[in-house]
């Protein structure tokens, strides 16, 4: 499994405004800059995370984007679930009731089922708040935050 571009660009834009005070209002252009995202595709990753009420929009002067959830709230796997849908590894464990006929005999589906079981809980696991601060400890020093006073 690979996810799209897409999805990668909305985990940067979620982590990128998780990084912000609480509540406060991004401008898309900055998101776009400091994400190297073009403003037309943040608009459209960003529109299922809004739809799913990760992510809220002003519009109008001094409009932008903010999480309309606090960052330790919002997970990998919400993101990933946002831009792709429901997480599947094969075609046996969609559950849109056409189980696979092989289902009750065959040994790798009961493994398959752990593993997305698996896959999703460590997904899960990785809140926005927590790999925002990760990314602050590890981004590089400017030489302006460097200077004595």
């Amino acid at each position: 499994m690979i996810i799209t571009r897409a999805t990668e660009y909305a985990i940067r834009a979620i982590l990128h405004m998780s990084r912000q005070p609480a509540g406060e209002i991004v401008y898309k252009k900055d998101i776009c800059k400091a994400q190297d995202i073009t403003p037309a595709f943040l608009t459209k990753i960003l529109q299922p995370l809004i739809k799913d009420g990760i992510v809220g929009s002003q519009r109008g002067v001094g409009g932008g984007f903010y999480l309309a959830k606090p960052p330790v709230e919002i997970t990998l796997l919400d993101i990933i679930k946002s831009q792709e849908g429901p997480v599947y590894l094969n075609q046996c464990m969609i559950e849109d009731g056409a189980a696979c006929e092989r289902e009750f005999f065959c040994p790798v589906h009961g493994a398959w089922e752990q593993i997305r079981k698996e896959f999703m809980a460590t997904l899960s696991r990785y809140d926005f708040a927590t790999l925002a601060a990760e990314q602050g400890c590890h981004l590089p020093v400017s030489p302006s935050s460097t200077k004595q006073h």
